[in-house]
C-alpha cells in the first residue's frame, strides 16, 4: 500500500517500506536533496525537517509515521521565521562548509515560529542537537537574535 505524504505543500505517494528512514523517502523518492545524512542516530541534525511545524529528525522517523503530516523541508521553508533565519544567515556569513547548514536553519525557523523572542539559553536549548563540525555557533545564536528581530519589526520578505 503506497504512504501518502504532503511535502512542501505536495501531496505525494510513494511505494516504500513504511519503516524506511523519512530522510531517504525525501532524498532517494522524491529527490529533495537539500536534507541531509549525517550520523543516522538523530545525535547530529543535519536531516533536521518539519513535521506539523516541529523540528524532526528525519534519519530515524519512519515514513509512516509522517504520512498524512505536513512535511517541510529546507527547499519547502517559505514561513516568515524561514526566510528571516534564511536572510540573518547570509548577512553573517554563517556557514564555512554548509554541511549542516539545513538542520540549523531548520531547527532555528522552528525555534522562532514558537519562541519569537528566545534568550540565548533558549537558542542554545533549541540548537543543541544541531552540530556544526566548523563550530559556527556563535555566528548561529547571533543569526537567530537578528532574524527575531527582523520578525518582530515585520521586514521580512
Amino acid at each position: 500500500m503506497p504512504i501518502k505524504l504532503i511535502v512542501n505543500g505536495q501531496a505525494r505517494e510513494l511505494d516504500v517500506d513504511p519503516d524506511m528512514p523519512l530522510l531517504w523517502a525525501i532524498r532517494d523518492h522524491l529527490q529533495l536533496t537539500g536534507t541531509k545524512f549525517g550520523c543516522g542516530m538523530a545525535l547530529c541534525g543535519a536531516c533536521t525537517v518539519h513535521i506539523d511545524g516541529q523540528a524532526t529528525r528525519s534519519c530515524v522517523t519512519p515514513v509512516a509515521t509522517a504520512q498524512g503530516r505536513q512535511i517541510t523541508t529546507i527547499e519547502g521553508l517559505s514561513t516568515p521565521a524561514g526566510h528571516a533565519v534564511q536572510q540573518a544567515w547570509i548577512a553573517l556569513n554563517v556557514p564555512q562548509c554548509g554541511y549542516c547548514q539545513s538542520g540549523q536553519l531548520m531547527s532555528a525557523a522552528a525555534l522562532l515560529a514558537s519562541n519569537p523572542h528566545p534568550s540565548d539559553a533558549d537558542i542554545d536549548s533549541a540548537m543543541a542537537g544541531n552540530i556544526c563540525r566548523c563550530a559556527t555557533y556563535v555566528r548561529i545564536r547571533g543569526a537567530i537574535h537578528q532574524a527575531a528581530e527582523t520578525l518582530s519589526a515585520g521586514a521580512t520578505a
